[in-house]
């Protein structure tokens, strides 16, 4: 694959990425806790999975994995989320939102890996 093909992959991928992001953002309620970044890493991730694990192309690998989904997921909305939360005081919410990403968006890559292992 020439390299103008795979910047394009990338690139329509993630805008792709980003819209769908945005649409998670505006469709979730952003008050209180937030449920849109949740979504959006842990769905993201087993895409991810699903794409690495069920052998996807070097074409497939870029426009989905590395476009959709790095635009799709996000670890620095997700990072300035658990701070926000820290500060406003609410520290078990902070906590449970960054071990929930984390654990979540693992067994999301370990579903995703067993759905395309069978």
């Amino acid at each position: 694959m020439n390299s103008l093909l795979a910047v394009q992959l990338v690139g329509l991928g993630g805008a792709l990425g980003s819209v769908l992001r945005y649409g998670a953002y505006a469709a979730l309620p952003t008050d209180g806790y937030p449920f849109a970044t949740l979504l959006v890493n842990v769905l993201g991730s087993f895409l991810l999975g699903v794409v690495t694990f069920g052998g996807a192309g070097d074409g497939a690998a870029l426009f989905v994995g590395v476009g959709v989904c790095g635009a799709f997921t996000t670890y620095s909305s997700f990072s300035v989320d658990v701070v926000r939360l820290w500060e406003r005081g609410r520290r078990s919410h902070a906590a449970a939102h960054a071990v929930g990403n984390l654990a979540l968006s693992l067994l999301a890559v370990g579903a995703a890996w067993a759905l395309v292992s069978v």
